[in-house]
């Protein structure tokens, strides 16, 4: 069947999204997703939209969403792109403002649809191996480039780059563009979006998945100067000119109104987490420092798929990564609710005794 596929096609290796299982009774811990619904404002919204205007097309700009997203950080709207979830954000990023001649950086371990952007859209790339702490070396990464583009927090490391750090690549990194990516930055680290305004080169992405808990309806955007956003629209307007629709708009718009449960959510998902930690140490465990929803953690001297497949016995998910090899033995660990983390460090605890 694939005599019909494109030269391109044959040579891709798609992304693998973590696995959405069917089976009933899971404590799914392997997605990052929130362990809380979205803001009652959100289902409001999202009733009130459901009408006859549903065979009308959206609004393509998204205006009252992005106006709602600039008066959060303090921008005007034109700073602001949304898209489809921040993977498609980033897919339109890296088409608009990485293809170029020179490689792109990134880390070695680090969202991995990264180097999939690259292949199908014939983009040279270089990996930049973590250092032994598993962070980002900001030395690593001075030197000629198309562009560069990391998580921060980083993933799955969740280690997280301190802001005077994203200032001295930005200082000694002028010449391209420095893309964040802060889909997990609401969970203990400090957005780099106020540097926008002094750094041309600057671009930062989020998304509604995490802390807005919406990654159902999958919206992220983009913050940046606005001749950059204006790449980003010149490609979503020769791909896809109603990226959003209006369930969508509406949906994120409230999230981002409502404040109030969006901090008393990431506060409980932050407290979760640092009991998780705790105990995962008292297990033997070692744990990367997280600024995430997710801990990196593992036990010296096991595998991280054998510890990964004897949870799933106790129908508990995880995440584990088999390349590169360098982590192996961690397991990425979602923080859910306080039960379901209760229940992974007592089915931990049955593991690590039993041999």
């Amino acid at each position: 069947m694939n005599r019909y596929w494109s030269d391109v096609v044959r040579g891709l290796t798609p992304y693998v999204p973590g696995e959405q299982p069917k089976l009933p009774n899971l404590v799914k811990l392997n997605t990052n997703e929130s362990p809380y619904g979205p803001s009652r404002r959100v289902l409001d919204a999202l009733r009130a939209e459901i009408g006859d205007t549903l065979r009308l097309y959206p609004d393509p700009g998204s205006d009252r969403l992005r106006a709602a997203i600039a008066k959060r950080y303090g921008v005007t709207p034109d700073h602001v792109f949304v898209g489809n979830g921040s993977d498609e954000v980033l897919a339109h990023v890296f088409l608009g403002l990485l293809k170029h001649d020179r490689p792109v950086l990134f880390p070695d371990i680090t969202y991995s649809f990264y180097p999939v952007y690259c292949s199908l859209y014939d983009i040279p790339f270089e990996q930049v191996p973590l250092n032994a702490a598993f962070e980002i070396a900001v030395d690593d990464y001075l030197r000629p480039n198309g562009g560069i583009i990391f998580p921060n927090p980083n993933a799955p490391t969740g280690c997280f780059m301190a802001l005077p750090d994203v200032e001295r690549l930005l200082r000694a990194n002028t010449a391209s563009v420095v893309v964040i990516d802060e889909a997990y930055v609401d969970f203990g680290g400090e957005s780099v979006v106020p540097l926008v305004s002094r750094y041309p080169q600057l671009l930062v992405t989020h998304t509604l998945s995490k802390s807005r808990a919406l990654a159902g309806l999958r919206v992220g955007y983009a913050i940046g100067r606005p001749d950059l956003i204006e790449a980003l629209n010149r490609v979503k307007d020769s791909f896809n000119s109603y990226p959003l629709d209006r369930l969508a708009q509406a949906g994120a718009t409230a999230a981002l109104e409502d404040d109030d449960y969006f901090k008393a959510m990431c506060g409980r998902v932050i407290a979760t987490k640092r009991k998780l930690v705790q105990d995962l140490h008292d297990l033997g465990f070692e744990v990367l420092p997280s600024a995430a929803n997710f801990v990196f953690a593992r036990l010296p001297g096991r595998d991280g798929g054998d510890i990964a497949a004897k949870l799933r016995e106790r129908s508990i998910i995880v995440r584990h990564f088999r390349k590169p090899v360098r982590i192996a033995e961690f397991m990425r660990i979602t923080v859910g609710t306080d039960e379901q983390c209760a229940g992974l460090v007592e089915a931990l605890r049955g593991i690590v005794q039993g041999g």
